[in-house]
C-alpha cells in the first residue's frame, strides 16, 4: 500500500517544470492514441503540430486564435490567485459579444472613428455586467460563485441565440439565424496582409504586461495574493474579502467581454448563434498551465491554440474526430494535475 505524504518544502523549480512534464505526458497520450487508430504518430504529430503553421496565414490564425484564450485567461489566472473561481468566462465573453455587436447593429452605416471604441467599451462593460451577478450573489448571500458562473455561462448563449433568431435576425438573411454583417467602421482592421490578424493581438500582450504590472507592484494586487494563499492573514490585516471577489469578478468578466469584441470586429464579422467554440472553457486550463501568471497565461494560449488549429487540420488530413481537440485540453489538464500532486506530495509505503 502506498499513501500521500506532504512534502515540507515544495521545490520551486519542480513546481515551474511540471507544465513541461504535463506537455510531455499528454504527448506520450497522444502517441499511443494515434497509433491506436491506426496512424503513424510522427505523421500525425506533423499534421497535428506544423501543417496549421504552414506559412503567414497559418501563423496568423495561430495567433488570431491564442487572442481571446490569453485574454480570459489573463482575467481568470487574476481572480485564481485570489481564490475565487469564476468558471464563467464562456458567458461573460458572450455576452461581450452582444453588447459590442448590440452597438454595431444600431448604428449600422456610421463611418465614425468613434464606433470601434465604444464597442470595444461595451464589451468590456457587458462582460463585468455579468460577472457582476455572481459577485453580488457572493458577497451578499454566500452563494458559491463556481455554480452561480457556470450555470449562468449557460444562460448566456440562450440570449444570444434568441437574439439572432429574433430581433436581430438578419432581413436579408435568407431566414439564417445570423445579424446583418457589421460595417466596415465597427470592424477592425487585419494587423498583417493576407491575414485575419487584427490589433486585438497586440492588445492582449499589452494587457498581460499591465496583469504583471499590477501583481507585481500594486497594492490592491498584493491584497489578492495575500487573500488568495493566507485567507486568515488577508482578514487579520484587515483585507475586504468583499472588495477581493468584486474586483477579482469584474476584472475577468472584462477580460472575457473584450475577447467577446475581439471576436464579433475581427474574424466574425457579425453575431451568430455561437460565437467561440469554447475560449471561455478552454481559459481554464489557459491560467492553471501558466501558473496563473502572465507570461505563462501567454505561453500557455499559444499552446492552445495551436491544439484548436492542430484538431481541425487532422479532421481534414487525418478523418480524426473533432472531439480530438478536446480530449487532448482535458488530457493536458489531467496531467498538469498529477504533475502538481507529485510536486507537493510524494508516494510513501505504509503499512
Amino acid at each position: 500500500m502506498f499513501r500521500l505524504e506532504a512534502r515540507p518544502a515544495p521545490s520551486t523549480l519542480a513546481r515551474w517544470l511540471a507544465p513541461l512534464g504535463a506537455l510531455l505526458l499528454t504527448l506520450l497520450l497522444a502517441a499511443v492514441l494515434f497509433a491506436q487508430l491506426g496512424q503513424s504518430p510522427l505523421h500525425a504529430f506533423a499534421v497535428f503540430f506544423l501543417r496549421p503553421l504552414d506559412g503567414l496565414y497559418g501563423i496568423g490564425e495561430w495567433l488570431l486564435k491564442a487572442t481571446p484564450l490569453m485574454l480570459c485567461g489573463l482575467g481568470l489566472a487574476l481572480g485564481f490567485r485570489a481564490s475565487v473561481w469564476n468558471i464563467g468566462a464562456e458567458g461573460q465573453l458572450t455576452v461581450g459579444a452582444i453588447a459590442a455587436g448590440g452597438l454595431a447593429i444600431h448604428f449600422d452605416g456610421s463611418d465614425s472613428a468613434w464606433l470601434l471604441p465604444a464597442m470595444a467599451g461595451a464589451g468590456v462593460l457587458g462582460g463585468m455586467l455579468w460577472a457582476a451577478i455572481p459577485a453580488l450573489l457572493r458577497t451578499r448571500w454566500q452563494t458559491n460563485e463556481i455554480l452561480t458562473t457556470l450555470m449562468l455561462a449557460y444562460v448566456a448563449p440562450l440570449l444570444l441565440a434568441w437574439l439572432v433568431n429574433g430581433p436581430w435576425r438578419d432581413p436579408a438573411g435568407f431566414n439564417f439565424p445570423q445579424s446583418i454583417q457589421f460595417g466596415e467602421s465597427a470592424l477592425l482592421a487585419p494587423l498583417l496582409a493576407g491575414t485575419r490578424l487584427t490589433v486585438a493581438f497586440p492588445l492582449a500582450l499589452g494587457l498581460a504586461v499591465l496583469c504583471w504590472l499590477f501583481l507585481r507592484h500594486a497594492y490592491l494586487g498584493f491584497q489578492m495574493n495575500i487573500a488568495g494563499q493566507a485567507p486568515a492573514a488577508a482578514r487579520y490585516a484587515g483585507y475586504s474579502p468583499a472588495r477581493t471577489v468584486w474586483v477579482a469578478l469584474l476584472v475577468g468578466g472584462g477580460c472575457a467581454g473584450l475577447a467577446g469584441f475581439a471576436e464579433v470586429a475581427g474574424p466574425l464579422g457579425q453575431l451568430l448563434p455561437s460565437v467561440s467554440p469554447g475560449y471561455g472553457f478552454a481559459a481554464i486550463i489557459v491560467a492553471f498551465v501558466g501558473r496563473l501568471h502572465p507570461l505563462g497565461v501567454v505561453l500557455a494560449s499559444l499552446l492552445l491554440s495551436l491544439l484548436y488549429l492542430g484538431g481541425e487540420s487532422a479532421q481534414m488530413e487525418l478523418g480524426l474526430p473533432a472531439s480530438i481537440t478536446g480530449l487532448f485540453q482535458g488530457a493536458l489538464l489531467f496531467a498538469l494535475l498529477a504533475c502538481d500532486t507529485l510536486v507537493h506530495y510524494r508516494l510513501r509505503r505504509s503499512r
